[in-house]
């Protein structure tokens, strides 16, 4: 269901959820997911290492600690659909606390239940939803790791594309990574609450498909 182990790197597993939870909360400190707390994100990765069609991997310290985290799915709209009906009423009792101290996010958390993968861009093929980094480890090579680990996968599936996105304003350096990783821009849009994004896609083949020393880039904090 998951790629195999690639030198530090392996698939997420439910015992990686936790850590996986609390690393979100410190790479995404200021965005939407972590404001609704990691009880709500320990329900969203557990639906990664639950699904069929989910890719994942994590990458660890010579510790064993976790510190980096890549998730996504090879069929978008069918892994969000399994996602709702399976965690659906988990994910909304998650979001209690956040919904009570600011009502304003109901909103965003019923549109994000109805998430299915789609962008207003012309996109097809697996879609890579999160990739973040400790901001500690951050120089470590482990985000191009990563992202490379993962569309290996994706790829070993049969599946010859693939899309992100990501914020467009004040984050240069995550969309600098990803255009060194492979990832040519197809687009952009702004979300209902008024955030610009940049759309990403890959397709098999390209020049970053080639074997590639470790790089020292520093990989995004978050994506």
């Amino acid at each position: 269901m998951n790629p195999g182990t690639h030198g530090d790197l392996a698939p997420l597993t439910a015992a990686d959820v936790r850590a996986a939870a609390a690393l979100h909360v410190r790479a995404f400190d200021r965005f939407f997911l972590s404001s609704l707390g990691e009880p709500f994100l320990r329900e969203f990765y557990t639906g990664f290492v639950q699904d069929p069609d989910a890719v994942t991997a994590v990458a660890r310290d010579p510790d064993g600690r976790l510190v980096g985290t890549v998730v996504g799915t090879v069929a978008p709209g069918m892994f969000f659909r399994r996602l709702l009906r399976r965690r659906g009423a988990r994910l909304a009792l998650a979001s209690v606390p956040a919904v009570l101290r600011r009502p304003g996010v109901a909103v965003r958390v019923l549109r994000g239940l109805a998430y299915r993968g789609e962008v207003p861009v012309d996109t097809r093929g697996a879609l890579l939803s999160s990739i973040c980094v400790d901001p500690a480890t951050e120089h470590g090579g482990h985000g191009r790791r990563l992202v490379d680990a993962w569309w290996r996968e994706v790829r070993r599936r049969g599946v010859t594309s693939a899309y992100l996105t990501t914020d467009a304003v004040d984050n240069d350096r995550v969309n600098a990574f990803y255009r060194r990783a492979g990832w040519t821009p197809a687009g952009n849009f702004t979300t209902a609450e008024g955030r610009p994004m940049n759309c990403y896609t890959r397709c098999a083949g390209g020049d970053a498909d080639q074997p590639v020393s470790a790089s020292r880039h520093r990989p995004p904090v978050a994506g």
